[in-house]
């Protein structure tokens, strides 16, 4: 596996592509990850790429992986990033 791509990386692609600056690509990857982070709450869509999605998750119980012992994991909300079909047919190849 190679080695990813960084921030700048990112918005040097990005600057060559649109014909912007690199600073105005990365203002723009900048705007869109506060933009995200404020609505991830509502469920936040990068068409083609997926959605931020908040979940709740329920109570449960565990094991300590050492001693076996059963712990009692506490319901909490986690964001997940659900992928896109297309991105997946993309990046793995379509199913037959």
């Amino acid at each position: 596996m190679g080695k990813p791509l960084t921030k700048s990386q990112i918005a040097e692609h990005m600057a060559e592509k649109t014909g912007l600056t690199k600073k105005a690509a990365v203002q723009a990857l900048d705007d869109l990850a506060a933009l995200a982070y404020k609505e991830a709450k509502n469920m936040f869509v990068i068409p083609g790429l997926g959605k931020l999605v908040l979940v709740n998750r329920k109570a449960r119980i565990g094991r300590n992986p050492q001693t076996g012992v059963a712990i009692k994991i506490p319901a909490k909300r986690v964001v997940k990033f659900r992928v896109a079909k297309a991105a997946k047919d993309a990046i793995l190849g379509k199913k037959k």
